[in-house]
């Protein structure tokens, strides 16, 4: 009898252990398909010129987007309507080619079926993109796309943060300069779309504060040598330098610039001069130049702008590009804002952009249509070491001054 029961009591004591490892692995199995659901991926899709005319401006914003993505998954991921996802980019090279990123783009909504769309670069590819977005109705944040040509757009699928809209910039020039006291300008302007369309406001503009435009010459975008054009315009006497140049040719100007001497104490180079690379590559030399941009880092109006500075040059070891950087993190702030109350509903998100107020490191930001309608139009000059706003007074970081060498 002892026996038996010595048995009986070893079964059951079998039993209940069994019944106890069971309940363990069932409950494992439900923690790990929580944890494994939890730590499902927010996957975000975007073409970049990594290669071919504009591979130059590439990394300013591929930068910013990758210092985004390492702080939201430091923070616990990106908060998807009160979930906590990390987040991971899928990307490729559209060769600075608008036909290519359109095959790309339908590709992420198509058969890589991403959750959500960052921007490319350059104006002729987002408004490239515009029609696909809006047949798949897709919504994405755009960034460093600047022409009247965004009013255009149909409103509902994309948005542009920028504020250096031509017929603004323009105007602002125009009224900046007047306000300095020059009194004629040469236009030294690549045959690209963006100097074109600056141009074809600012010439007028320009005539309207009555300031003489005594050169006004084009110039091809592989160009090698600016020294007949900075000859001419030395001759001439202006005393403001008007360059619309894109990347490459704004390190050609300031280097030739300075060989040559020119005199104007009002000098404009328009995209290039806020990249991190240009003060490291020309130093002291392009003290005091002008270009278009509406944030700086020092405008302790918007709280989060000095840290996006810190955080940029800790990881990259150079400041952000003023612009690009600085637009390429803003638009994925107000898709992280917008996912954060929609969650990841493709109509949801679409209809937080279109009415929501969001906070930026460049201050505050809402869209009316397409376009952003809270930041002005401001330009940047660089200030031992540092790029500085300087117009208009309303956001101003610091006073002009005049440029007097290389």
């Amino acid at each position: 009898m002892e026996t038996v029961r010595h048995r009986k009591k070893n079964r059951g004591t079998t039993m209940t252990l069994l019944k106890k490892l069971k309940s363990i692995i069932a409950a494992g199995a439900v923690l790990a398909a929580g944890v494994a659901q939890a730590e499902e991926p927010v996957r975000i899709g975007y073409s970049m010129s990594l290669t071919g005319l504009f591979a130059q401006a590439a990394p300013s914003q591929v930068n910013a987007y990758e210092l985004w993505e390492d702080q939201v998954n430091a923070a616990g991921g990106l908060d998807v309507g009160g979930v906590k996802r990390p987040v991971e980019f899928v990307t490729y090279d559209d060769q600075s080619n608008p036909a290519n990123a359109v095959r790309i783009y339908e590709k992420l909504i198509t058969e890589d079926k991403v959750d959500l769309l960052a921007a490319p670069w350059s104006t002729p590819i987002h408004l490239a993109l515009a029609p696909i977005l809006s047949r798949h109705k897709f919504p994405m944040v755009g960034n460093t796309a600047a022409s009247v040509q965004l009013r255009e757009v149909a409103p509902g699928y994309i948005w542009f943060p920028t504020a250096v809209i031509p017929d603004k910039v323009g105007e602002e020039l125009a009224a900046f300069m007047k306000s300095k006291g020059v009194t004629s300008a040469a236009i030294l302007s690549n045959v690209l779309p963006l100097s074109q369309e600056i141009k074809s406001f600012l010439v007028p503009a320009l005539e309207k504060q009555g300031i003489a435009v005594p050169v006004n010459e084009n110039y091809p975008p592989d160009i090698k040598d600016l020294t007949t054009l900075l000859t001419q315009t030395n001759e001439s006497g202006a005393d403001a330098v008007i360059m619309l140049s894109y990347p490459s040719d704004s390190f050609l100007f300031a280097a030739q610039a300075k060989e040559l001497g020119v005199k104007a104490p009002f000098v404009l180079s328009l995209i290039g001069a806020t990249f991190g690379s240009y003060q490291q590559a020309l130093g002291e030399s392009v003290n005091n130049i002008v270009t278009v941009g509406h944030w700086s880092p020092n405008q302790a109006a918007w709280p989060k702008a000095k840290p996006f500075f810190d955080a940029y040059k800790a990881k990259y070891n150079e400041a952000p590009d003023a612009l690009d950087s600085a637009l390429a993190y803003m638009s994925m702030e107000i898709l992280q804002q917008a996912v954060a109350t929609a969650g990841l509903d493709k109509e949801k998100i679409r209809e937080a952009v279109s009415t929501m107020t969001f906070d930026t490191i460049n201050g505050p930001i809402k869209f009316e249509g397409v376009q952003n309608t809270m930041t002005p139009t401001s330009f940047l000059q660089i200030q031992d070491g540092s790029l500085e706003l300087v117009w208009p007074d309303s956001v101003k970081t610091k006073d002009f001054r005049p440029k007097t060498g290389w």
